[in-house]
């Protein structure tokens, strides 16, 4: 670290429990650092600090915190990429892709994402950094972020929490936040992950007509439905390959079928969900008893729970069941919901869903300690605000989810703009089936089929926190950027 520069521009305080605690509106805290990617020596700075959102009449409603990673041995901007990070929730903090995935540093845990103590940040010879500079933003009530109350103590919250509200004011939050650090030319993209899809399928389109800034590539990790519907016998057959890789990470298939590559098994369940098991969902009680109990059967051999279970669900089984019941009869213990490698203990067995979720449990043991300490001792931030890991953003207005539509229309406006999904096949809350599905169904034309990509991974929500998917899906999200940058010159027509 050479030097550190602070420039505090704008505060103001609000009471808790009678204290006043200063939240800074526009600040910029910027340090100097090296990290070693690809076996070459990166120099890069990191500017973090806050930006205010504006109303229309030029008044700060919120402060926006921010860190923003850039590469200090290339001047010329106009052809290096920025990547602008997005996790999800909502009410969830950037921490989560910040700290283990695309940023210069990472958590310390163990290879399959275990939590290790001493607790802490290592260099990550992963990160993106090498063909990208990156941005990480929290939204109001993540991180540091807040809202800035009216002069009568008021907060609209109306402006933000809500897939409309969210998109519109990021995306003018982007506009000045791309001007002030004079990126209007470089190619860009969005990644977000979880609810974070949401948020930047909307955003691509809001971006293009709302702020004249167009993208090169949206990056979905662990997408949500994005408005694509999926409800009824679809959305139950879709959960049973999701079921099938869960069990074969527990051994809990049948031994011909644990002793076969997952994706090539994977590959047998989905056409076995969409070309055998949705036609008899779809009959629901006028199928046939024979073909009822042969659903039943296959769906048992495919998923490690009982036929019994199964038909008592009328082939319905809930998707939080499956993680109570899948190893009861084994060990006793729960599968996690984001992530069904991780284990849970209840207090009983009994039961139809599991007490807690526990992936989450994990990670938070791990980041929480790791973030805080990060932002204060490593990038000089220093604040009495607490971090929300997950802030206060309920109720949220989930009405008019469109996104989806958003980002088939913002793929037609601009040929440019191409899109990368990526998934965790033991991810339990937002399926890599369905993350497929989506993408199937976002352009029905198939016109555009060429330009959307899927790559999976053997762990779960956070398939990063996994060593060996560390590696990989940053090389993917790399091999992504260099593949969709044009050619120069090449002009952007169909």
């Amino acid at each position: 670290m050479k030097y550190i520069s602070t420039i505090l521009l704008l505060f103001f305080t609000f009471g808790i429990y009678a204290q006043k605690v200063e939240v800074p509106v526009d600040t910029t805290v910027v340090t100097e650092h090296s990290v070693r990617i690809k076996g070459q020596n990166i120099k890069y700075t990191a500017t973090t600090g806050t930006q205010p959102v504006w109303n229309e009449s030029g008044e700060p409603i919120a402060s926006l915190y921010y860190t923003y990673y850039k590469r200090s041995d290339i001047q010329n901007t106009e052809n290096r990429p920025l990547v602008i990070s997005f996790n999800g929730g909502p009410g969830s903090a950037s921490v989560w892709m910040h700290i283990a995935y695309t940023g210069p540093r990472v958590l310390k845990i163990d290879d399959e994402g275990f939590p290790v103590q001493p607790y802490g940040i290592k260099d990550n010879p992963h990160s993106i950094l090498d063909v990208a500079d990156i941005v990480y933003v929290n939204p109001v009530n993540t991180g540091y972020s807040r809202p800035i109350p009216d002069k009568e103590g008021k907060v609209e919250r109306e402006k933000f929490f809500g897939v409309k509200a969210d998109i519109q004011y990021l995306a003018e939050w982007l506009n000045t936040f791309v001007t002030r650090n004079e990126r209007w030319l470089s190619p860009k993209y969005l990644i977000g992950e979880s609810y974070g899809t949401t948020r930047v399928s909307g955003l691509a389109l809001e971006l293009q007509n709302s702020q004249w800034m167009y993208l090169n590539g949206v990056i979905l990790v662990s997408p949500t439905e994005i408005g694509i519907d999926r409800e009824g016998p679809v959305e139950v057959a879709n959960r049973l390959p999701y079921f099938t890789a869960a069990a074969w990470y527990h051994d809990a298939l049948p031994q011909e079928l644990q002793n076969r590559e997952l994706e090539d098994l994977l590959a047998e369940v989905e056409e076995y969900a969409i070309n055998e098991l949705l036609p008899v969902l779809i009959k629901g009680g006028f199928t046939e008893t024979a073909m009822k109990q042969e659903a039943a059967e296959r769906m048992a051999y495919y998923s490690g729970i009982s036929e019994k279970v199964i038909l008592q669900n009328n082939l319905e089984v809930p998707i939080r069941y499956f993680w109570k019941e899948l190893l009861r009869e084994d060990s006793g213990y729960t599968v996690g919901r984001l992530d069904s490698r991780y284990l849970g203990l209840d207090a009983r067995e009994a039961g139809d869903s599991p007490d807690y979720n526990s992936e989450l449990t994990s990670w938070l043991h791990s980041f929480t300690p790791a973030i805080n300490h990060y932002l204060r001792e490593e990038l000089n931030f220093k604040t009495d605000l607490k971090y929300f890991m997950f802030g206060p953003v309920h109720p949220w207005d989930r009405s008019g989810d469109n996104t989806g539509e958003n980002l088939r229309q913002a793929m037609a406006q601009n040929p440019n703009l191409d899109v990368l999904v990526q998934s965790g096949y033991f991810d339990g809350a937002t399926t890599y089936f369905n993350a497929k599905y989506s993408m199937w169904q976002l352009d029905k034309s198939g016109k555009m089929k060429d330009r959307l990509s899927f790559k999976g991974y053997e762990s779960g929500h956070m398939m990063y926190l996994r060593a060996e998917d560390l590696k990989n899906a940053n090389d993917d999200i790399r091999e992504f950027i260099e593949n969709s940058l044009p050619k120069k010159d090449a002009p952007a027509k169909y």
